[in-house]
């Protein structure tokens, strides 16, 4: 049986997680709205630098070729962009990822000492049932770690996608640059 003390104990640790978290989110928070900030000053300083690069354009062949010298970097600021928004969003989904695995952990020991004792005090003649209750308690367990696994797999898949995604719409732009640029 659980005491006063170990359930007290439990709610603490609880609450402290939560608050915990709630940081972890508030700093993710933070470094988003950091982001956005730092692209949004970035890209009204590009946006006044390109229109002065319009306005001292002489013919239609330097208007192409300004377009084109404006396509490259604009990619790649989109990518790295959107790699600073998947970073920050990975990390906090870790941090709670994280909590989430350790009060797992915590409460599948609490639940298997639980069984433990109950097996300890179980009447005579109930081993069958106590056998019974440990067997499903262990299959849960590998339930929960082939879930992880499988998250974890489809997690690291996400994020090649992402790369790759990525390289591809850089390069793609690259190449149609200096297509651009030979013509």
């Amino acid at each position: 049986m659980l005491t006063a003390e170990q359930i007290l104990a439990s709610q603490k640790a609880n609450v402290e997680t939560l608050f915990d978290l709630t940081n972890k989110a508030f700093e993710g928070v933070e470094k988003l709205v950091e982001l956005n900030v730092t692209a949004s000053k970035a890209a009204l300083s590009e946006s006044a630098a390109h229109t002065q690069a319009l306005l001292s354009v002489k013919d239609a062949q330097e208007l192409l070729a300004l377009q084109a010298s404006l396509f490259q970097p604009l990619a790649e600021k989109t990518a790295a962009y959107s790699r600073h928004l998947y970073d920050i969003a990975s990390g906090t989904s870790a941090e709670f990822t994280k909590a989430f695995e350790t009060q797992a952990v915590d409460a599948q020991k609490q639940f298997a000492s639980l069984v433990d004792n109950a097996a300890k005090n179980a009447p005579a003649g109930s081993e069958t049932a106590v056998a019974v209750m440990k067997s499903a308690v262990a299959a849960a367990n590998n339930a929960f770690e082939s879930v992880q696994k499988a998250v974890k797999q489809a997690s690291d898949v996400a994020e090649a996608n992402f790369n790759a995604v990525t390289t591809t719409a850089v390069n793609a732009t690259k190449n149609a640059a200096t297509a651009t640029k030979k013509r």
